[in-house]
């Protein structure tokens, strides 16, 4: 089981990679080197999560329609080639987007279309089979092997645009890098796809899929009290945490003048603190209450938020990194913790409607974090007349949005979350439910 682990989180790795550029070199060289407007470049960012409540869709007929004998190995194929090649394809909206602008507005939603398409493919099916092939007893040891490696992979993704973009905008060597990071992503995961599936045409053939709807996902949220607070709660935490990515690199170049290299290697330094969160967290596993690490983690990346605004008040690059290393640590804290809350707030024998319903939060957050950074970003720079204070202000949001999430956390009781789910009378009203 372990080379399937370790297969299993290059997968996941291979995916997560394809991102970085786009988030965190791409973002920047459009916002502050080409003057784009926040807002378009979120509105292209949010496009890929519009698409995401076909993950429920695509795992349902999966799971009854094999391909060759396969029932995931297929669809995480065509999700990571589809990943790869948006982001072999995203430079061109940055150097097309400035000579034509609607043609470099066709070729980023094309882009941003075939990454998004491709991450809801391959996501629920490669984390559709780590559910099967490990097992409840390994579950957690599979989930953490994933998370560590990516997080390895999103760093050193990071240090290789850092090396290979220069300080200044160049749009070949732009497309250089992007293209090695598509062509690594490519590798790894075609690599990790080897054997990794058991040929299963029998087993799909007799085994009855479990096919939910939209509808029976949000009656099982909105009719449990406790699933519905933790819905919201995911909603506000995981928009503050991810809604930042976008404005971070720019904002490092607006308010400290850091070049392309430096704002690049941003990704490397918060993810370097969210690893080392991860194994503080895997440490406290069991000896502390999840609820107290998730809350240490809430309040650490809301402490890095205001720390993150103050130092743009005062021009301070060094209050700048303390603030991005405390995001860090708080969010890797945040993530464990909140990720194993997940698992406890699931029904054994409704796994995949629970986990459809947190996953449809996870892409509804990021969606709405980062039209919210890109919008709220804008607004406030017009009113105010100064680029800076457009950050500042979604930076203050995002501490906010943290706080009354942090609040919410004492209202999630996972014991009254379960009588709730298997009261006779919900489960009829949830299986009633259609589209």
């Amino acid at each position: 089981m372990f080379l399937k682990r370790l297969q299993l989180a290059f997968i996941h790795t291979a995916v997560a990679i394809t991102l970085v550029p786009i988030n965190s070199t791409l973002n920047r060289v459009m916002i502050f080197d080409l003057g784009v407007s926040k807002t378009l470049f979120t509105i292209l960012a949010i496009f890929p999560y519009l698409l995401s409540p076909i993950q429920v869709a695509i795992g349902s007929f999966s799971d009854g329609h094999p391909i060759f004998g396969y029932r995931r190995t297929p669809y995480i194929l065509v999700g990571l080639i589809l990943c790869v090649l948006g982001v072999a394809i995203s430079p061109q909206v940055a150097i097309l987007i400035s000579k034509n602008f609607t043609l470099g507005i066709i070729v980023g939603v094309l882009a941003f279309g075939m990454w998004g398409m491709g991450y809801n493919l391959s996501a629920v099916s490669y984390l559709s089979l780590a559910s099967e092939l490990s097992g409840e007893k390994e579950r957690g040891k599979t989930i953490a092997t994933m998370f560590t490696i990516m997080i390895i992979g999103l760093i050193a993704t990071g240090i290789t645009l850092k090396v290979m973009v220069p300080d200044q905008y160049s749009p070949g060597a732009l497309t250089g890098a992007f293209i090695a990071v598509a062509a690594s992503a490519l590798i790894l995961g075609l690599l990790s796809l080897i054997k990794l599936e058991p040929h299963s045409s029998v087993a799909s053939s007799t085994t009855k899929a479990e096919n939910y709807t939209v509808k029976q996902m949000i009656a099982a949220i909105t009719e449990n009290p406790v699933a519905k607070i933790f819905f919201v709660y995911l909603l506000l935490l995981l928009a503050a945490i991810l809604g930042q990515d976008v404005l971070l690199e720019p904002f490092g170049a607006q308010a400290f003048g850091m070049s392309i290299g430096e704002t690049s290697s941003i990704v490397s330094i918060t993810n370097t603190f969210t690893l080392l969160a991860f194994i503080i967290a895997g440490f406290l596993d069991g000896r502390v209450k999840k609820r107290y690490v998730a809350q240490t983690g809430n309040l650490g990346a809301l402490i890095g938020f205001v720390i993150i605004v103050i130092s743009g008040l005062i021009a301070n690059k060094i209050a700048f990194y303390i603030g991005i290393t405390l995001l860090g640590l708080g969010t890797g804290l945040s993530t464990i913790a909140n990720l194993s809350l997940m698992f406890d707030l699931t029904v054994p024998e409704q796994v995949g409607l629970y986990i459809g319903a947190w996953g449809f939060s996870n892409g509804l957050s990021r969606l709405v974090g980062l039209l919210m950074a890109g919008l709220v970003a804008d607004l406030a720079t017009r009113v105010t007349g100064n680029s800076l204070s457009g950050y500042l202000v979604v930076f203050g949001l995002e501490a906010l949005m943290m706080f009354i999430a942090a609040i919410m956390l004492y209202r999630i009781d996972v014991s009254a979350f379960q009588k709730k789910a298997h009261d006779p009378a919900f489960v009829e009203k949830v299986a009633l439910s259609t589209e």
